[in-house]
């Protein structure tokens, strides 16, 4: 592997094939998301089926209820501007946190890649936590938040809400990340009056999205990214985005 430590988060990972990927790279590969949030792997040559396997070398695929999902790919799902009149909405959010169980890792892989625009932004939430006023941090201990389910329509959904900690230690590196999402989807914290955890969710989301602290990804053709959802939040940045972007996503559990 050819690694590059991008800032404020990620790697850029050169000479390896998501298309037959050994389970040694595979776990060098959780390592590095365990660390660093985000893994770009450029100029691969992959389907839908080889993206799946690849996928499946991280955990159990899992599928969130309404998405759009890929023709003859059930566990994928279709991102895409193709057809709409208005751009798609996207905010800096954790990926299906409103279950007792989130996915652990995410993945991308570019279909069709617009003229212009259309990036992905990442947030570095190892980060967000380090640089928080110790006095602030100390406030977090032992508290949990609310994740409430948005966007969707509930009625086919098993689960719409679940409570998560707000500091959460990594199982494989160990450090602490600030674990949040939009505030649509953090309604209450545990033990704090409505006002004051509204308040504090949102000072928390600013200073996690706090440009300082944000990579965006700029898109190729051949691109697969894959994130580690315990360590970063994400959102496409659809604004000034010329000609058709399509993703294909897929999600596992650890």
């Amino acid at each position: 592997m050819d690694i590059t430590v991008l800032s404020p988060v990620g790697v850029r990972v050169e000479g390896v094939s998501v298309a037959a990927l050994p389970e040694p790279e595979a776990f060098r590969l959780k390592q590095l998301l365990a660390e660093h949030g985000v893994a770009v792997l450029p100029g691969q040559d992959v389907d839908d089926q080889q993206f799946l396997e690849f996928l499946g070398r991280f955990g159990r695929l899992t599928f969130t209820q309404g998405e759009t999902p890929v023709p003859g790919f059930g566990d994928l799902n279709v991102i895409s501007n193709v057809g709409r009149t208005t751009p798609p909405r996207s905010v800096f959010h954790v990926d299906t946190s409103y279950v007792r169980n989130p996915p652990a890792y995410t993945a991308l892989r570019a279909v069709q890649v617009p003229r212009r625009g259309g990036q992905t932004q990442f947030t570095n939430q190892y980060r967000a936590y380090e640089t928080l006023p110790p006095e602030v941090r100390d406030r977090l201990r032992g508290l949990k938040a609310r994740h409430v389910v948005s966007g969707l329509d509930t009625a086919d959904l098993a689960e719409t809400q679940a409570e998560h900690p707000l500091l959460r230690r990594h199982p494989v590196s160990g450090r602490t990340s600030l674990y949040l999402s939009t505030p649509q989807r953090c309604r209450e914290i545990g033990g704090l009056e409505p006002d004051e955890a509204t308040q504090l969710i949102e000072f928390l989301y600013r200073h996690s999205t706090a440009p300082a602290n944000v990579l965006a990804h700029s898109w190729a053709a051949g691109d697969v990214v894959i994130w580690d959802n315990r360590v970063v939040l994400h959102r496409a940045d659809h604004s000034g985005v010329e000609g058709e972007r399509v993703m294909h996503r897929g999600m596992v559990t650890a």
